[in-house]
């Protein structure tokens, strides 16, 4: 088996302090590391959080944000190099560019986007300027150049190598005016799974993304892709989501085999889960999700 290496990424640059700075302690101390039988191999610090949004681009942070990116890709592409499977713990959303980074420098890669949001705003339609809100349509070359061509690198992904799977925002971000996915871009929204079975959905998005041209592909995990009624410690809640058993189904299915490059944990707000039960219901799916990878 490949072994794990657990990266911490605790940024909350794309976002705000709100408490998920705090996420990869709160799940070490849960037991991820052990339950994984994961190494642990550092963590990125952020630069210093400014709450004034930036006026050439739209956004807070960027300038921050790129650094970060640069840093966590640079922690990514060393256990890479080491024939490891990087599991990083965020932290906000925006650390996808970072690890999209590190396998962008290396080729073409492909992503696998498991998000109860598809988090694919412009900075004009994004109430607050978060990134966190963009990261994927910031991945595929839409936003400020600071961001989305990062290393002169950019895009980091294409349109066709990504699948948005179990997302429940539509209507939300379209009275939102966010602006829409693009037609090559697969995306299979919560209902679409549920149609299909959680395996069978998660089976045509890897066929999909192992289809192409790409070297294999990034998993994107934002914990909000989990039913609100399981899943409530997070900042931006919404109605329904995937179950715990669904997610494993999920995460067994796009991790087994040499596909997946990497796997990253986003949003959890540790200051939202007063007894710590979340935490290891959460280290329990995960653990359970990853067994593809670990044999456990």
């Amino acid at each position: 088996m490949q072994k794990l290496a657990i990266i911490e990424a605790p940024s909350v640059l794309g976002l705000r302090p709100s408490g998920v700075q705090e996420a990869p302690a709160a799940l070490l101390a849960a037991g991820l590391a052990a339950g994984l039988g994961a190494v642990r191999a550092g963590r990125v610090e952020a630069p210093a959080y400014d709450p004034v949004r930036d006026r050439a681009t739209g956004i807070l942070n960027p300038a921050g944000i790129a650094r970060y990116c640069t840093a966590l890709a640079d922690a990514v592409g060393d256990v890479l190099d080491r024939g490891w499977f990087p599991v990083v713990l965020g932290g906000d959303c925006s650390i996808l560019l970072g690890n999209l980074l590190a396998l962008r420098r290396r080729g073409r890669h492909g992503l696998l986007f498991l998000d109860g949001h598809t988090d694919f705003y412009q900075p004009s339609a994004e109430p607050t300027g978060e990134a966190a809100s963009m990261e994927l349509a910031l991945a595929t070359g839409r936003g400020p150049r600071l961001l989305t061509d990062l290393e002169g690198l950019g895009p980091l992904l294409r349109d066709e190598d990504v699948v948005a799977f179990g997302f429940r925002d539509s209507a939300e971000s379209a009275a939102a005016g966010m602006q829409p996915l693009p037609p090559e871009l697969r995306a299979i929204d919560l209902d679409g799974v549920r149609s299909a079975g959680a395996g069978a959905a998660a089976r045509l998005a890897v066929d999909r993304l192992t289809a192409g041209g790409s070297a294999g592909f990034w998993v994107h995990l934002d914990v909000d892709v989990l039913d609100d009624a399981v899943m409530p410690a997070v900042d931006y809640r919404i109605p329904g989501g995937l179950s715990r058993p669904e997610l494993e189904d999920v995460l067994r299915t796009a991790l087994d085999g040499d596909a997946a490059r990497g796997f990253d944990v986003t949003i959890f707000n540790p200051r939202l889960d007063a007894d710590g039960s979340i935490a290891r219901r959460l280290v329990e799916c995960l653990r359970r999700g990853l067994s593809a990878r670990t044999g456990r």
